[in-house]
């Protein structure tokens, strides 16, 4: 290579090497303006992330009872779920074809509340909601407002809609309805990236082995665990307990008069499809059985790729509430209970139709509730497999008699009377009524009295309570007048609320301001007629209110809040003074002798080791039957009865439909009494308890007792024959 050849070489050299200089300096300038000019920008991008939560539900306190004995937990339960944020890409269809194919071969149901049946064979469809059932047309018209349908649509309307808005043409008929109904499901609980669907609870351990290995399948689709509603002793104090269920629409969607809409369930922090308590103790503690709910957290990337998951909030269980009930306590009193109706229907003649009834037994120091048994009653275990077979009996094992039966009281409200006399000074000790057998201060209406076991004459406070003479409280209910008895009987605690945490009836005594009011009815409101109605709750609030010389508690049910954990108590109820009738000189004490007294004509009471004092009735119902020419009115059994009578310590009010004469209770009573000292000393066995000998000789008492009062014989008094629906009582 010659001179001018190399020097023509270096110089294209040196251009090249100057342009591969400026080119790396462009490079090295851009890469320092991305790095320090915009790195953060970039960093951002390559890193941005979107975390979605999702709600863990935490699970539901237990209910036990006084010894902390489970009555109602928590059991681990698992649902399918999707997570449409988990599932990318997935054709939707198909995949709930696969999931629905899956839940079919293991039996399972899946969550489906489109009330429409599966086509006919020409293809038409028909409604399922029962046109008796109120709730279920209720769901069908807001089904057809969701969808903007006018209410006269069709099922075949529907189904047509339906199948626009989800874009199901292609499928079989049979599929359009299954896909129909899980999406309009979908619809209902907000199915989104933040807000996973339940397609099926409660599956099997099969179900979820067979979910899982199909997982690769089936993204998205997740097996979670949950908290389901179990009852250990479904059989104790079902109607008390009350139910859990989910979430209706109604209540999670509110309209208020002015069409002002709100989510109130959902400002509290729960799910469209959360579990709430809706009736009963699940309802009235919701917030302390509910817990807090846990938070899962899903993080995807800018590319939609999910770069972790993690539960950054772990759910803490709810507290347990705790009751004053004994669950063995409670299943001798219910076995008593129905041992007596059962005796007294099988051998009294007036009876056949005694097939139902009620008892509640309260601690008189606490007012804390021992029992509250219903007769005929229910298992919570299978309420809803056999709510159809529960709701169609007759005796109506589903409502509860204890806390909403209404009942005329009948000679139970005499010894109220009777405080109201002693306390504002109309009697004392020794003053008497002149018992004639018929009442002849009204001359259109003369009301008889049986007597019982004393004869004509005069007859003081404690022989009026033993004997039930019901002239006596004829004449000083009608010098007291139903103002001021009245007043008394509130303040015991009869025809108002007794202050227990559940729904209760309220009751109602009769007073001058009832639109049948007459002169007649203020003094068959003081043997307890009239339009006098009470509940068994309350005649135990007021047997026990008798006990304290006046002092009424709030009757309650839940003894304390324990922490889930540790067991700790954080809430104990405290005896709670509602009211006091003030105890002048020798009110409850004459009370108390009259109500010994009626105890000692009761064989099963007058022979009981601890000393009882009681007030029987048979209050008059509406019905009635022939003995041969003669019409009789059916009636109640009731009782009242607290002890030992020296020192009581608990109290019990008791209502037997059809029962007949109320001391056909008096064994129920021993026994409830026998239940209670073995449950005391810890000896407490169910069969033993209840006695096998009911059968007893009817005594004088008795059989008089359910001819007690009744009206006069038309022949003798004819005025009275229309009083006559008020008139019975023992």
């Amino acid at each position: 290579m010659n001179q001018d050849e190399r020097k023509t070489a270096v110089r294209r050299m040196m251009l090249l090497i100057a342009a591969a200089a400026v080119i790396i300096g462009l490079y090295g300038f851009r890469l320092i303006f991305l790095q320090l000019v915009n790195g953060d920008s970039f960093t951002a991008q390559a890193t941005n992330t979107t975390d979605y939560k999702f709600t863990v539900t935490a699970a539901r306190g237990d209910i036990v009872d006084s010894k902390g004995e489970r009555i109602a937990s928590s059991t681990t339960g698992y649902s399918v779920v999707l997570n449409k944020l988990l599932m990318g890409d997935e054709d939707l269809d198909t995949m709930l074809q696969k999931i629905v194919g899956l839940l079919g071969k293991n039996g399972e149901s899946w969550n489906d509340s489109l009330l429409i049946g599966q086509p006919d064979a020409a293809g038409h469809y028909e409604f399922t909601a029962a046109s008796d059932n109120a709730a279920e047309q209720k769901a069908l018209a807001a089904m057809k407002d969701n969808l903007g349908l006018q209410q006269y649509a069709t099922a075949d309307d529907v189904m047509e809609k339906l199948v626009e808005d989800y874009d199901l043409a292609d499928f079989s008929l049979y599929w359009q309805r299954v896909l129909s109904g899980i999406h309009y499901e979908m619809q209902l609980q907000a199915f989104s990236n933040v807000n996973n669907f339940v397609m099926a609870e409660n599956v099997s351990e099969a179900t979820v082995a067979t979910i899982k290995e199909n997982s690769l399948s089936l993204p998205g689709v997740e097996i979670v665990e949950t908290s389901t509603r179990s009852y250990e002793q479904g059989t104790v104090l079902p109607h008390v307990l009350g139910r859990v269920g989910k979430i209706t629409a109604e209540k999670w969607k509110v309209t208020d008069e002015n069409g002002q809409v709100t989510y109130p369930l959902k400002e509290k922090g729960y799910n469209m499809n959360d579990i709430i308590g809706i009736s009963g103790l699940e309802s009235a503690y919701e917030d302390e059985l509910r817990g807090k709910d846990g938070v899962e957290t899903i993080t995807r990337n800018s590319d939609g790729v999910i770069v972790n998951t993690a539960l950054t909030t772990v759910p803490e269980p709810g507290h347990t509430v705790q009751l004053t009930i004994d669950s063995e306590f409670q299943k001798a009193v219910d076995q008593a209970l129905a041992k007596n109706v059962e005796w007294i229907k099988n051998t009294y003649a007036d009876s056949k139709q005694a097939n139902a009834g009620a008892v509640v037994v309260i601690d008189v120091k606490t007012g804390g509730v021992l029992a509250a048994s219903n007769y005929p009653s229910f298992d919570q275990n299978l309420y809803a497999a056999q709510y159809s077979e529960y709701s169609a009996d007759e005796n109506m094992p589903l409502f509860n008699r204890a806390l909403q039966g209404l009942y005329t009281p009948g000679s139970t409200y005499k010894p109220s009377v009777a405080v109201a006399g002693l306390d504002t000074g109309l009697l004392n000790r020794n003053s008497t009524v002149n018992c004639t057998r018929v009442y002849t201060y009204y001359k259109d209406y003369r009301p008889r009295c049986a007597q019982h076991g004393h004869g004509n004459g005069p007859i003081d406070v404690i022989n009026a309570i033993k004997w039930s003479c019901n002239i006596f409280f004829y004449d000083v209910g009608r010098r007291l007048t139903s103002d001021v008895y009245d007043a008394y009987a509130y303040k015991l605690g009869l025809g108002q609320r007794t202050g227990v945490e559940v729904s209760e009836a309220l009751g109602h005594l009769t007073t001058k301001n009832d639109s049948n009011y007459t002169e007649s009815l203020d003094i068959q409101a003081a043997i307890g007629q009239g339009n006098t109605a009470v509940t068994p709750i309350q005649l135990a609030t007021y047997a026990a209110t008798l006990a304290n010389r006046g002092t009424r508690y709030r009757t309650h049910f839940v003894k304390a809040i324990l922490d889930s954990n540790t067991g700790e108590t954080l809430e104990e109820t405290q005896p709670e003074v509602m009211d006091v009738v003030e105890d002048k000189g020798e009110t409850f004490d004459l009370v108390r002798e009259g109500m010994k007294g009626v105890a000692q004509t009761i064989p099963a009471l007058a022979a009981y080791p601890y000393t009882i004092a009681c007030k029987t009735g048979s209050p008059q119902r509406s019905e009635g039957y022939y003995v041969g020419s003669t019409y009789k009115h059916y009636t109640n059994a009731a009782m009242i009865a607290y002890g030992p009578a020296e020192d009581p310590e608990i109290a019990i009010g008791i209502v037997v439909e059809y029962g007949g004469a109320g001391a056909r209770t008096g064994q129920l009573v021993a026994d409830i009494f026998n239940a209670y000292y073995a449950m005391k000393d810890g000896t407490l066995t169910v069969d033993d308890t209840v006695s096998d000998a009911l059968a007893q000789p009817e005594t004088a008492a008795d059989d008089a007792a359910t001819d007690n009062g009744t009206a006069a014989d038309p022949a003798v008094d004819p005025a009275a024959a229309a009083a006559a629906a008020g008139n019975t009582d023992e």
